[in-house]
Order: structure tokens, then C-alpha cells, then sequence
């Protein structure tokens, strides 16, 4: 059985010979968005409000090649950056990356996850996207970062989620067999891996999935050896999942992909089964619909260390003290035809486009809507579809 140490040299290896994600080195800001990268965006969806404060310290634990880290710098302009991995290959072109596109308030360290309380001070935000699930003792990882977690600060995590990935796992295996004792020569793995899938037939179902969901990013050598000749990788399913959270002492606030996880979507025609469902725990409920639906790739959720106060609006609250704004993640702006959060077209109606026009004026919901014909649901849709953020007043 190979120890931690072994494990960890050997990703190190693998990052070091194939930096990832092997994603272009641009001379300017990286393009749009990814909202869960924006804390603005992120706190809002956690909290129900915007934060207090723009000027907090974010830790990207494991930044690879810094695709994430130029993403946390450039959205977050009074947050202090600061961004750890365990290849030195991978932090040279994450320093590279971020020197190129103007991406100056990051500092950059040659470090362990399990290492990060060499860091100074907490965190009032830490990124972890890709990472746990490739440590040696993920569970150890994730209660080192929340150890260096601030009180009301919030977690973003990203592993592997087994259901999603059966065939690449067999692939995994295929491969390791294939090579023998080059098992750890991962430009040899690589050259083994594609040359099976050359070779199988194509209603394979391995081939199959492959086509439909990794082909067109695996054409780069560095996405293909992270997928299939990783030395380490721990794929997990709702309950193994719950318990990585358990273990870490901090508090689940909820997955990043929520309309995923609404079981109407699935046995909205069987009215008798919802019903019973309701008897279920959160846990047995995420569950029974990643069984029914088993397309779960990886769980993207947020993770918080008390106290995070949530922000419900009540009608009252919501109509006299609620100040709105446009989410800094939204694309076409002003237009009614937009692209959402996830990048998905949206169309606006006449009123929601004049109510989020008026949010720019510092005026509190009910004055807007005194102007504007939409209600208060109508202004909880837009909340929910992440497209405002609202601030208490006073």
C-alpha cells in the first residue's frame, strides 16, 4: 500500500509534467464570469443578501495553473488573493498567468493542503475546486482548510461524484493494468489510454460516454492524464459525501446547482411519491435523486463556519428595507435578452426589466414598485434567479 507521501509525490509528478488545466495564458483579464467565484454573487446565493464587505481575504486551496485564482483576483478587486499547490510546475504558470492578465493581489506558496496552517491569519473565503478528491486523506484536507476558516465565512468545494463517472473509473483500471510497471509514467499512460479508446468499438459504452461528455475537452493530453491516469482519486456519492462534510465541523449551506437537486423534476407526475418523500431526510432526499438521476460527474456546495446569518425577507422586511441591485453576474445588460449566472438565455418581462433598470437608483423595494408593475414575488424570481442582490437598509 503506497503511503501518504508516496500519493502525494506522485500527483505531484503528474501536475508537474501535465500543468492543469491546461488553459490558455492570456494578456488580459480572463472573459465573463463564473459566479461562484464572485463573492458578491457567491454571498448572496448563501445568505439571501450582499455581503457586508468587498475587502475580505480569499485562499485558492490548490490552484493548479491559476485558471481560478486570475478569476478570484480580477472579480473580487478589494480582496487579497492568496493561492497554494502542491506542483511547482503548476504555481509557474499560475504566477505566469496572473503576472500576464494584470492579476496583482495574489500571493503565491509552494504548499500542502494539509500544510495551510503555515498560512498567517484566517480566511474569510476558500476556494477548493478539484483537489480533496485527489488527496491521500481527503478528510484531513478539508479539516486543515477549515481550520483557517473566519467566523461567517463561507467554503466553495468541488469534488468527483462516483455515479457520473463509472466508465471513467473502468477506463482508470483498464489503463493501470495495461501499463504494468509504467504505472506512474504518465506520458505512457496517456500514449496506453488512447490507443484503447482508438481500438474499442464504437457502441462501447465507454467510447459512448466519453463522445457525449469528455471528448472535446480530453483532445489535451494534460485534461486526458488527469482523468484517466491519475495516481489518486476518491470518487464519492451522497453519503460518503456527508461524511467528508461531517468531518470537516462546518456547516452545509447547500449545494451551487440547486434545481438539480428538486425531486418534482423527476416524480413531478406521481404526486402519491412526492408525498411520501416528504418523510425523507435532506440527506435520504439528495439521495433517492442522484439514484433515480445518476448523472451526478462531482457536487459543487458551499460549506460555512458559524454564525452565517440567512436573510428569509419576510414580506415586510423585503418591501420597506430591502435595497436592490443588479448581480454583477449577468451578461447583456441592459437588454431584456440576457445570459443568467450559468450563462443561460434569459428573456425578461417589460416590469422586471423596468425594476431591475430603477435597482440602480439606491431606492429600497417598495419605492420601486410603487413605480414599476411587478410584485413581490415577482421581485423573489428575480432573487432567485440570481439576478439582484438586496441589502437591508438601514
Amino acid at each position: 500500500m503506497d503511503t501518504a507521501a508516496n500519493i502525494g509525490a506522485a500527483v505531484q509528478r503528474l501536475y508537474d509534467t501535465y500543468p492543469f488545466p491546461p488553459e490558455t495564458l492570456l494578456d488580459e483579464p480572463p472573459p465573463g464570469y463564473n459566479w461562484r467565484w464572485n463573492w458578491l454573487a457567491a454571498y448572496g446565493f448563501c445568505t439571501g443578501r450582499k455581503p457586508q464587505t468587498e475587502a475580505i481575504r480569499i485562499l485558492d486551496a490548490g490552484c493548479g495553473t491559476g485558471v481560478g485564482t486570475d478569476y478570484l483576483v480580477h472579480l473580487n478587486p478589494e480582496a487579497q488573493v492568496t493561492a497554494i499547490d502542491l506542483s511547482s510546475g503548476a504555481l509557474a504558470v499560475a504566477q505566469e498567468r496572473c503576472q500576464r492578465s494584470g492579476a496583482n493581489r495574489v500571493n503565491f506558496h509552494h504548499l500542502s493542503i494539509y500544510d495551510v496552517g503555515q498560512l498567517e491569519g484566517e480566511f474569510d473565503w476558500i476556494n477548493c475546486v478539484g483537489v480533496l478528491h485527489h488527496l491521500p486523506d481527503p478528510k484531513r484536507g478539508i479539516q486543515a482548510l477549515a481550520s483557517k476558516l473566519a467566523p461567517g465565512g463561507l467554503i466553495h468545494i468541488f469534488v468527483y461524484g462516483e455515479l457520473g463517472r463509472w466508465e471513467v473509473q473502468l477506463m482508470q483500471k483498464a489503463i493501470a493494468l495495461l501499463q504494468g510497471d509504467k504505472r506512474g509514467d504518465y506520458t505512457d499512460g496517456v500514449r496506453v489510454g488512447r490507443q484503447v479508446f482508438a481500438s474499442l468499438p464504437e457502441n462501447n459504452r465507454i467510447v459512448k460516454r466519453e463522445k457525449e461528455r469528455w471528448g472535446l475537452e480530453n483532445q489535451r493530453d494534460a485534461n486526458f492524464a488527469d482523468m484517466y491516469v491519475h495516481p489518486q482519486e476518491v470518487d464519492y456519492n451522497i453519503d460518503t459525501l456527508f461524511e467528508l462534510i461531517d468531518a470537516s465541523g462546518l456547516e452545509f449551506v447547500g449545494f451551487s446547482n440547486p434545481d438539480y437537486w428538486n425531486l418534482e423534476r423527476l416524480l413531478g407526475k406521481a404526486p402519491e411519491l412526492l408525498s411520501r418523500a416528504e418523510n425523507l431526510s435532506p440527506r435520504e432526499l439528495y439521495r433517492l435523486i442522484e439514484l433515480l438521476d445518476p448523472e451526478v460527474t462531482h457536487y459543487e456546495f458551499f460549506l460555512c463556519r458559524p454564525p452565517l446569518v440567512r436573510h428569509s425577507w419576510a414580506d415586510d422586511e423585503l418591501l420597506k428595507t430591502a435595497v436592490p441591485e443588479l448581480s454583477p453576474c449577468v451578461y447583456g445588460w441592459p437588454s431584456q435578452d440576457l445570459l443568467d449566472y450559468n450563462y443561460y438565455p434569459l428573456r425578461l418581462s417589460d416590469a422586471e426589466f423596468e425594476f431591475l433598470k430603477a435597482s440602480a437608483g439606491g431606492n429600497n423595494v417598495g419605492e420601486i414598485l410603487a413605480q414599476v408593475n411587478l410584485d413581490l414575488d415577482g421581485v423573489r424570481q428575480l432573487q432567485k434567479q440570481q439576478l439582484l442582490l438586496l441589502t437591508p437598509k438601514g
